[in-house]
């Protein structure tokens, strides 16, 4: 059954002269339990797409219907109720909010359904011991790593049970250690049954997902199904523009090469000239030098 259906999905920014067309008829579905990735360069509508299906903004034109029901035209409290219950939410920067612990962080959304302080405050805490870093729940944000501080960040989007985990660009502001942490916290979130959605810019991490997206000028241009554990093909074909090379084509390259380059002449050693001792001088029978 799909969890989320786009038909024909427009958005529009400004008025008149000035009027932006962020996402063009896009059509899209995407059933429970997948993992979709999320490909494009800069301004295709990666993020305009994350916000209308993530209910922060809603679409100009089209269909849009998440778990069978239409929610294009939601009043702003009915979506607002519909998020805090059923979208979790992963940005690049982790959104954690400076002055409170991550325990409280994580409890937050808790607080907004209503939970009573010890009970939300326990669920925090095992959440926090899911992804790993219960013994750092009395730190402040500023006192993690940046990998910590996005296992937070997933920790909190978990905290409720959504159905639907957005990630946009979960791993833009880490290392590679800490991006692999990551996405092996996600693919263990999509194992347990949720639909994660997520935008990348890095073919690499098109490993982990089922299926990868890919946008141009607010338009979805390609749609590939893919298995776990291998880099999409066109991911890696139209983003890197790298081809497929074997050993033998890289050996032959470096032939090539050696060939290419000019070769030196041979450089003769210089002997030195043997130095001449000075011939000894003679002494006479009264003792004096000659």
């Amino acid at each position: 059954m799909a969890l989320i259906e786009l038909q024909d999905v427009s958005k529009l920014y400004g008025f008149g002269d000035a009027t932006t067309l962020a996402l063009d008829e896009v059509n899209l579905i995407i059933e429970k339990g997948e993992f979709v990735a999320v490909m494009g360069p800069s301004g295709s509508g990666k993020s305009t797409l994350m916000h209308v299906i993530g209910l922060l903004d809603r679409p100009s034109h089209g269909l849009y219907k998440f778990n069978d029901r239409k929610v294009a035209k939601l009043r702003p409290n009915q979506a607002a109720k519909m998020r805090r219950d059923t979208i979790g939410f992963i940005f690049q920067s982790f959104n954690l909010l400076p002055r409170l612990t991550a325990l409280e962080n994580v409890a937050l959304p808790l607080a907004y359904k209503g939970v009573s302080l010890g009970k939300r405050l326990k669920q925090a805490s095992n959440m926090l011991d899911r992804v790993g870093i219960q013994s750092r729940e009395y730190f402040l944000p500023g006192q993690l790593s940046g990998g910590q501080a996005q296992c937070a960040a997933i920790a909190r989007a978990l905290v409720n049970e959504p159905k639907l985990i957005i990630a946009d660009e979960p791993t833009g502001n880490l290392d590679s250690a800490a991006s692999r942490l990551v996405m092996e916290l996600l693919s263990e979130v999509h194992k347990t049954g949720n639909t994660v959605l997520f935008v990348t810019h890095n073919p690499e991490l098109t490993r982990y997902a089922t299926r990868v997206v890919y946008m141009h000028d607010g338009a979805i241009v390609h749609d590939e199904k893919k298995a776990l554990g291998q880099v999409a093909d066109t991911a890696r074909k139209s983003l890197y523009r790298v081809p497929m090379t074997t050993e033998e084509d890289d050996l032959a390259g470096v032939s090539a090469l050696m060939k290419a380059l000019p070769s030196k002449p041979a450089v003769r050693s210089k002997r030195k000239p043997k130095s001449r001792k000075a011939p000894a001088k003679r002494k006479t029978a009264r003792g004096k030098n000659r």
